[in-house]
C-alpha cells in the first residue's frame, strides 16, 4: 500500500496522535471544569481553551502521554504476537530452558547498556530457577552488530549460546576481531558456525527480530517482555524480578 492509498489519518505521527488523546481525555476534564466555573456545558471553544492553556502551562506531560500511548499500543501488539515474541530460536537461551515463566530481551552486543544487563540477567536467573530467557538479537547499533548476532545464533546452533553470550559482552569492543575470539573462547566449530552465520534461517531469525521489535513499540536495546508488560531499558534487577514475579502470578 503507498501513502496515496492510505487514509487521511494514516500519516499522523505517534506525537500527533498522542496530542490527540491527551486532548480527548482533557476535553471531558475540561468539561467537569467548565461545569464548575459556570461555563456552557458543550460549549467546545470554551473547553479547546482550556486545554490549550493547560497543554501550555504543562507542556512536559505530552511526552509523558506519548509513551502511555505507545506503551499501550505496544501491550496491544503483544497479544497478537506472543507466541513468536517467546518462542526462542533454537538455543538463544539463558537460565533454564524449560523454565515455565519467560523473559525475553531484546539485545545487541553494541550495547553498553545490554552489557550492564548481563549481571542482572545472572542474578535473575540463580534467583529464579523456573525462568527461561529468550534472547532476541537486535542487531541496530554498530556496522559489526550484525555479524556478532550471526555468530550468537551460529553458537546456539552448536549449544553453545550462553558461552558466547557472555565472552562477547566481556569483550567489550566489537569488531570482526573480538567476534573471533568470543567464538573460539566459546568453543565453536568456527567452519561450521560461519556457515550457519551466513543461512538463510539466521536472516530470517534477524529479520523476525526487528520486526518483533517494530511491532512492540521498541525503539532501542535493551528491551524487555515479561508476561503482559513491555519494559525498555536497562532497569535493573528489581524492575525485573517485578515483572516476572506479575508473569509468575498470570
Amino acid at each position: 500500500m503507498t501513502v496515496s492509498d492510505k487514509s487521511p489519518n494514516a500519516g499522523l505521527g505517534a506525537g500527533r496522535i498522542a496530542l490527540i488523546v491527551l486532548l480527548v481525555a482533557l476535553a471531558g476534564a475540561g468539561g467537569w471544569y467548565a461545569r464548575g466555573t459556570a461555563a456552557p456545558v458543550g460549549n467546545r471553544a470554551e473547553i479547546e481553551k482550556i486545554v490549550r492553556a493547560y497543554i501550555l502551562e504543562h507542556p512536559e506531560i505530552l511526552p509523558e502521554a506519548m509513551e502511555n500511548l505507545q506503551r499501550n499500543e505496544g501491550k496491544g501488539q503483544l497479544a497478537q504476537v506472543r507466541g513468536a515474541v517467546e518462542q526462542p530460536f533454537p538455543g538463544a537461551v539463558l537460565g533454564n530452558p524449560q523454565g515455565s515463566v519467560t523473559l525475553v530481551e531484546f539485545t545487541d552486543f553494541a550495547c553498553g547498556y545490554c552489557r550492564r544487563s548481563v549481571e542482572d540477567i545472572d542474578a535473575l536467573a540463580k534467583q529464579n530457577p523456573d525462568l527461561k530467557i529468550v534472547v532476541r538479537e537486535l542487531p541496530i547499533i554498530s556496522p559489526h552488530s550484525a555479524a556478532a548476532a550471526r555468530m550468537a545464533l551460529a553458537a546456539a546452533e552448536q549449544g553453545k549460546y550462553p558461552q558466547f553470550h557472555q565472552a562477547m559482552f566481556a569483550a567489550g569492543q566489537l569488531d570482526p576481531a573480538t567476534i573471533e575470539a568470543a567464538a573460539r573462547a566459546s568453543g565453536l566449530d568456527l567452519e561450521r558456525a560461519r556457515a550457519v552465520a551466513a543461512s538463510d534461517p539466521v536472516t530470517a531469525e534477524i529479520k523476525r527480530n526487528v520486526a518483533l521489535a517494530q511491532k512492540l513499540g521498541f525503539g532501542g536495546t535493551p528491551s524487555w517482555v515479561a508476561g503482559d508488560e513491555l519494559i525498555a531499558g536497562a532497569v535493573g534487577t528489581d524492575r525485573l524480578a517485578e515483572a516476572i514475579k506479575a508473569a509468575r502470578k498470570s
